[in-house]
């Protein structure tokens, strides 16, 4: 009858049977619909996505002669409301499963705290990518909106959550031989790359020298804006890529530079050509350098419990509710308002100052270790920033160079 389908949008894809199958996107798709007032059918097997959207009136249907017979009045079609989603806790690995390895925990906690981007820098099997795995586990939940966009982003990949991690922050490890396209997004059809499925999450890199140098420079503006901007001559199109960037790398390429016995044999040409891969503009966007040394075994078979993700994560929830006080997140904090918070004195200054000349930082450098700084007081509950709070965010400001250790 006329004016059946007023205020209503039809997603699917007919089959030549009659049936609709499934498509991606319909969460994107529902979320927009339910902005505009207007209900939405989908196929049966996409209607509980749909149904993640906020205010969204859904309703599913397996073919097109359900859907005929309900708009023609000899069926009824059910609009249900929004889905109730349960609340759920990080199931991930645990913290306390990586032994030793102190300062590189400290790391994490500063860069779950603040934000941060963290670079670790071992040999192979020091726990560089355990601790990575375990960063998810130390973040706040994701609230409702985020949850919501980190959905959308998935299901426009073909690759929606499971209702039981809703609210877990993404973590997305793509490997070293990633291309620019999966990385970035792209395609024939616009998909969004592997630094848009991190939206909220974490991306790690691991072996990062050995990514692609095209690649990683185009991490470069994304680490900045939040955004990423894809161009080709039949679209344009920007999909969202707020991701906290957590990267590994061996110090030297056969990874034991530095270690006791002599068992790396890269020339000093060699150990600069592989770090040389990672250029100084990228570098200076990664708050936290920190080196991973091995672990010895008396570390390993001590019974001593370690601390826990849920210990971690109830001291970086405190210091978050201090920047959520701020309106941001200390590593995307604005310059005014950051030197404000940091409540500088003259000591403070000074000290800037000389280590700034001493390590040659650039202004954006000096900006990130103050950000870092200020996490590192949020975590000790202290209003401004002091020199030990800096002294400790400057030694995060390492340079990677040849170690002594390596031959000639």
């Amino acid at each position: 009858p006329p004016g059946a389908l007023d205020g209503t949008e039809l997603y699917g894809e007919l089959s030549l049977s009659g049936q609709l199958r499934p498509v991606p996107g319909v969460l994107a798709a529902a979320v927009q619909a339910s902005r505009a007032g207007h209900r939405v059918v989908v196929p049966a097997s996409n209607a509980f996505e749909a149904r993640l959207a906020p205010g969204a009136r859904v309703c599913g249907v397996p073919g097109l002669l359900p859907l005929a017979a309900g708009l023609s009045g000899r069926a009824s079609l059910e609009f249900a409301g929004a889905a109730t989603l349960p609340e759920c806790g990080w199931s991930g690995p645990d913290l306390a499963d990586v032994r030793g390895q102190e300062a590189a925990k400290r790391a994490l906690e500063i860069a779950a705290a603040g934000g941060h981007g963290l670079l670790m820098s071992g040999p192979p099997g020091a726990g560089k990518s355990m601790l990575a795995a375990r960063l998810p586990g130390l973040l706040p939940p994701l609230a409702d909106d985020q949850a919501v966009e980190a959905a959308m982003i998935r299901s426009i990949a073909r690759d929606p959550p499971p209702v039981e991690r809703w609210r877990e922050r993404p973590f997305r490890a793509p490997h070293h031989g990633a291309s620019a396209a999966a990385m970035i997004g792209g395609g024939a059809r616009p998909t969004p790359g592997e630094i848009s499925l991190a939206h909220h999450g974490v991306l790690f890199l691991d072996e990062l020298p050995e990514f692609r140098r095209d690649v990683l420079e185009a991490l470069r503006e994304p680490l900045e804006s939040g955004t990423v901007s894809i161009a080709r001559a039949a679209y344009r199109v920007r999909f969202p890529a707020r991701f906290q960037l957590v990267a590994a790398m061996n110090p030297c390429p056969c990874g034991h530079a530095g270690e006791p016995g002599g068992r790396c044999r890269c020339s000093a040409g060699q150990v600069r050509s592989y770090l040389g891969r990672l250029s100084g503009p990228l570098l200076d966007r990664i708050d936290l350098h920190v080196k991973v040394g091995r672990v010895d075994y008396e570390a390993l078979r001590g019974w001593s419990a370690a601390e826990a993700s849920r210990a971690v994560a109830a001291r970086v929830a405190g210091a978050r509710r201090r920047q959520h006080e701020r309106g941001a997140l200390n590593a995307m904090l604005d310059a005014e308002i950051l030197q404000r918070a940091c409540g500088l004195g003259s000591r403070e200054h000074q000290l800037m100052s000389a280590a700034s000349g001493r390590l040659g930082l650039s202004a954006r450098a000096c900006t990130r270790a103050l950000r870092v700084a200020l996490t590192i007081a949020d975590l000790a509950d202290e209003s401004r920033v002091s020199e030990v709070h800096l002294t400790e965010a400057l030694g995060y400001r390492g340079v990677f160079a040849p170690p002594p250790a390596c031959h000639a």
